[in-house]
């Protein structure tokens, strides 16, 4: 069984330059080592995200997004910088 990479972009626009780095990061890391690979940006994990006050109030999809990172060997974390 390979190590798992997941990766996140805290970005909710595609494109997005934010997904498209950590999707380059997570595609070298897989090349190098022979990781699984998986890439979110927060429009994947949807909308419950932020109305959720606890992991039972969140809807399959953020609880898929949100079991593959937990469940992650290796994480890869971007976020993006407005004007920096």
């Amino acid at each position: 069984m390979s190590l798992r990479l997941v990766g996140i972009a805290g970005s909710f626009n595609r494109p997005s330059k934010t997904y498209a780095l950590v999707e380059h990061i997570a595609g070298l890391a897989a090349e190098s080592y022979g990781l699984a690979t998986k890439v979110y940006d927060l429009k994947d994990v949807g909308p419950s995200l932020g109305t959720a006050l606890s992991r039972s109030e969140l809807d399959q999809q953020a609880r898929t997004v949100l079991d593959d990172i937990v469940n992650a060997d290796v994480l890869v974390v971007g976020s993006p910088t407005y004007k920096g």
